[in-house]
């Protein structure tokens, strides 16, 4: 039988400084053990982008004959919507993009030797060429001390588009149009500069350069490329 004397007697024993000292030991345990695992609060974001592009020249090679073309491209729009993790240092997030350019001229380059191409005489075009990717992104950020400098990479999918388009005689006709499009993988790599200008929000300014893996479009191959610069904001929640 359990010895209720003896219960009393050891609670007895252990006086209120023995427990205000055993307390302190144990909170001065769990703040090491945290500061050995620190963790930083991640904070959800959303971002908009929006800016110029220069899509590079498309130089398209025809597999079915030996004279490849060159399409000669003007300057487009650039729209990116995102939402991501802020994990202090680094960030990750899923975006869409969008980007269109116009189709000024197609060259067309003939190919008589491995060693020697002639370009030859360009006719006019139009037309667009647009590109809907999805990528999913990461960020590494430096605190300048207000700013932050941010270095940038993703990868994903992107589906380009022909729309419209048309060159030589074609132009100004209703029929004759080219309206095709290929989904193929895309890669992009950037930098930037955000400005903090409110509560949880920064103004993000950004260089992007952004391309697509080879691709082919009823037989004739190619790849996009761009180089771009944006402006938007980014919110935190």
């Amino acid at each position: 039988m359990l010895d209720t004397h003896c219960l009393y007697f050891a609670a007895a024993d252990i006086s209120a400084d023995d427990i205000i000292m055993k307390v302190i030991y144990f909170n001065q345990s769990f703040s090491l053990t945290s500061n050995v695992y620190p963790h930083e609060k991640e904070s959800l974001t959303f971002s908009g982008m929006a800016g110029i592009s220069w899509m590079n020249d498309i130089k398209m090679g025809d597999t079915r004959t030996a004279t490849d073309q060159k399409l000669d491209m003007g300057s487009g729009l650039t729209l990116l919507g995102a939402i991501g993790c802020d994990y202090g240092d680094y960030r990750l997030e899923a975006e869409i993009g969008y980007q269109q350019n116009d189709i000024d001229g197609v060259n067309a380059i003939e190919v008589d030797e491995p060693e020697l191409t002639i370009e030859g005489v360009g006719v006019p075009a139009e037309g667009d060429i647009s590109v809907l990717s999805l990528m999913a992104n990461g960020y590494y950020d430096i605190d300048l001390g207000g700013v932050d400098l941010y270095a940038t990479a993703g990868v994903g999918v992107a589906q380009v588009s022909f729309e419209d388009f048309r060159y030589g005689d074609a132009i100004g006709e209703d029929e004759g149009s080219v309206d095709v499009s290929e989904t193929t993988l895309a890669w992009q790599v950037g930098a930037g500069l955000a400005v903090p200008i409110g509560t949880n929000i920064a103004l993000d300014a950004r260089y992007r350069y952004f391309a697509t893996t080879d691709f082919s479009v009823q037989g004739v191959n190619m790849n996009v490329a761009s180089h771009n610069i944006l402006l938007g904001l980014r919110v935190g929640f």
